[in-house]
């Protein structure tokens, strides 16, 4: 069979003008703005429009459906999920890096150049609420615009690091497949965020010089010296001297970066591509910010810091298991996990099973504060800091259960983990089947037509070869190209080679 570009030359009689069939002249391949096919409006084919199909792409894309079957592109059919919102995601997920550098450094532009502006807009990148008097910064309003300026720089930093650091590191140790240079940046990215964040964690309620102390009694107590606090060890000084309702600078700031990273991360599985745990994770992470954001209106960071601590240790030891076998090891991915698999087993359920019964036995011991009758006190946290707080059964019940819920969809994980761990004592692979893997892609859907055959009556001198060449992207000189003869590739001995007695000069 013919090659399907080749033109096809009617041996006529010579003294009668040659017939010549070519292709269809929508061979130009475009998806944005496909050009019409000159079968669709040629006069000689009349006005009947060609049957329309619509076909999934090939293993090549359209380009390949088009090669093999002689297809012509006619448009991309939207998908189902298309949208302003997709296409607003697809632009974020494109111009992170751009988009959140270019909006901090006019943040700063703004700041320096213009003072009468600096009242407003120091409150992105500094602490605000802060009291001489005690040296700490109290919980208000103005925390929210220090928070959306961490969202903004989470997000450009990830991008910027992933892409230009990370991406190009995984390339020089011999990461070679696209999707694997992909994870390995953007678990690597998390080991990096977590190997900064859990010490800081750890060591920010040792840095505040008055822990657990009410304001109007920080004057008169000395600071308590390092790894001196006894919340870590016995669970109701959690709640001793509730409410604090004042900070030091590093607790505060942690706080506050811990809430910014949980809402930049709704934003990262949103624009991304879905992983098979997409909702299970966009749960945890609603809940997880709901109880940041109330144990902080509430004062109830001690126990929230304890929590984000236990939480977040298991987060260094996944993520570098992972990054160990992108590289190509087997043993020490296997070794990892498994000191993953021990940590997750008693940060994530005996240590915090024990912070959620001290939540449900030792509040109503250590927070004995009455309630004004009414609902209205259970918003006023969050409308003033200042005014009235208190911590009834309900409000208790209510930090339980979203603890205990998150602490089903941490049992539901780990039973994936044990049977990924199991799959290893059988001689497999340490493959975490949590969220590494995206959910089935929905495949670009084209609109095809048959190129048709188009005819004209034209003669010898109408035969313009170098224009063909120019429109097909066929060179005579290459043995793939359709009028190329063994021996023949001058346009003369072409013509005399077809039966032409007219010579060309």
């Amino acid at each position: 069979m013919s090659d399907p570009t080749e033109p096809v030359v009617a041996q006529d009689a010579p003294s009668r003008p040659l017939k010549i069939q070519v292709p269809s002249l929508a061979t130009e391949q475009t998806l944005d703005k496909p050009k019409p096919s000159p079968a669709l409006v040629s006069p000689a084919l009349g006005s009947a429009r060609p049957h329309m199909q619509s076909r999934k792409s090939g293993m090549n894309g359209p380009l390949y459906m088009q090669t093999a079957n002689n297809k012509v592109i006619i448009r991309r059919i939207k998908r189902k999920g298309d949208g302003p919102m997709k296409n607003l995601a697809r632009w974020l997920l494109d111009n992170q890096t751009g988009f959140s550098f270019n909006i901090i450094a006019l943040l700063f532009l703004t700041h320096f150049c213009m003072p009468k502006a600096r009242a407003f807009t120091s409150k992105f990148f500094t602490l605000s609420h802060y009291n001489e008097a005690t040296g700490r910064y109290a919980v208000g309003e103005n925390d929210y615009y220090f928070i959306v300026f961490c969202m903004v720089l989470f997000t450009g930093l990830r991008a910027g690091v992933m892409e230009h650091i990370l991406a190009p590191l995984a390339k020089l140790w011999g990461i070679s497949k696209k999707k694997e240079i992909t994870r390995f940046s953007e678990q690597a990215w998390l080991l990096v965020y977590y190997f900064v964040f859990w010490p800081l964690g750890w060591v920010s309620p040792n840095l505040d010089p008055f822990p657990g102390l009410p304001s109007e009694h920080l004057l008169m107590r000395q600071p308590v010296h390092l790894l001196d606090l006894p919340y870590y060890l016995n669970m109701q000084e959690l709640f001793a001297n509730w409410p604090i309702r004042e900070l030091s600078g590093v607790s505060k700031a942690y706080f506050l970066a811990q809430w910014a990273f949980w809402l930049q991360q709704v934003l990262v599985i949103n624009i991304e591509e879905r992983r098979k745990d997409h909702w299970q994770m966009l749960t945890h992470h609603f809940v997880t910010i709901a109880l940041i954001s109330c144990a902080y209106y509430y004062h109830q960071t001690r126990v929230g810091n304890l929590i984000l601590v236990l939480m977040d240790l298991v987060d260094i030891f996944l993520p570098l298991a992972k990054c160990f076998k992108y590289l190509g090891f087997t043993t020490t991915p296997d070794v990892l996990f498994g000191v993953f698999m021990v940590t997750w087993f008693f940060t994530r359920h005996v240590f915090y099973g024990m912070a959620c019964w001290s939540v449900y036995s030792d509040i109503p011991k250590q927070i004995p504060v009455p309630c004004p009758e009414g609902w209205s006190h259970l918003l006023e946290p969050f409308r003033d800091p200042s005014g009235t707080v208190c911590f009834t059964d309900n409000i208790r019940w209510g930090f339980l259960g979203c603890l205990l819920f998150l602490q089903v969809i941490t049992i539901a994980w780990f039973i994936t983990i044990i049977q990924v761990a199991i799959r290893v004592l059988k001689g497999g692979a340490a493959d975490d089947v949590r969220s590494d893997d995206e959910a089935e892609e929905e495949e670009e859907e084209y609109e095809y037509e048959e190129a048709q055959p188009l005819e004209e009556e034209v003669g010898v001198e109408a035969i313009d070869l170098k224009n063909w060449e120019r429109r097909t992207g066929v060179k005579r000189a290459s043995s793939s190209s359709g009028v190329s003869l063994p021996g023949h590739s001058d346009r003369k001995e072409l013509l005399g080679r077809i039966g032409c007695e007219k010579q060309v000069e």
